[in-house]
């Protein structure tokens, strides 16, 4: 599936949201270990925030959405 000419369908929507969702809840569980001070979940909390983060901007790319700089 290809994002082409600004078009958008549904099922691109569908799994973008899904993975914006994934990358919420990741962000919510590091920025509760960052204000509980905890070391161990906050290293694991940021590994899984940066592969909710990953996983959504490859998503991104394949549908030929580019960030601009």
């Amino acid at each position: 599936m290809t994002v082409t000419a600004g078009v958008l369908d549904d099922q691109m929507l569908l799994r973008y949201r899904e993975l914006l969702d994934a990358e919420d809840a990741a962000f919510d569980n590091l920025e509760h270990a960052v204000e509980e001070g905890n070391r161990e979940n906050f290293d694991e909390d940021f590994n899984a925030w940066k592969e909710a983060l990953s996983r959504k901007l490859s998503f991104l790319s394949r549908m030929g959405i580019e960030p601009s700089p």
